[in-house]
């Protein structure tokens, strides 16, 4: 562009330059594409190690919070029944008072 707008020997030098890096980055980029790929795929594998490690993590997390959780509240047990010798007798009724006779 500036070799448009300035019509000097300097100008048309920088425009040339210009343009030969382009083509040079461009034929560089082409070059490099088994690069590229190689890339891509180091990529996608070191995503699927983290995804591996990061559900590995979770785990132990979750464990760690199940350990620090306080127990559930044990469910009541009905009534045990007693051991030993029992008496399955009526009881006796002692020290019972006699109604009072009225003198009439």
């Amino acid at each position: 562009m500036a070799s448009m707008v300035l019509n000097s020997p300097q100008a048309v030098r920088m425009s040339v330059f210009v343009v030969k890096a382009f083509v040079a980055m461009r034929s560089m980029i082409t070059t490099q594409q088994g690069l590229a790929k190689k890339l891509a795929e180091l990529e996608r594998s070191l995503t699927e190690r983290l995804d591996t490690h990061e559900h590995a993590i979770t785990d132990i997390i979750q464990q760690i919070m199940r350990l620090l959780s306080p127990p559930p509240e044990p469910e009541t047990e009905p009534p045990r029944p007693s051991i030993g010798f029992g008496v399955r007798e009526t009881r006796a009724v002692y020290g019972t008072r006699r109604p009072r006779r009225t003198i009439s």
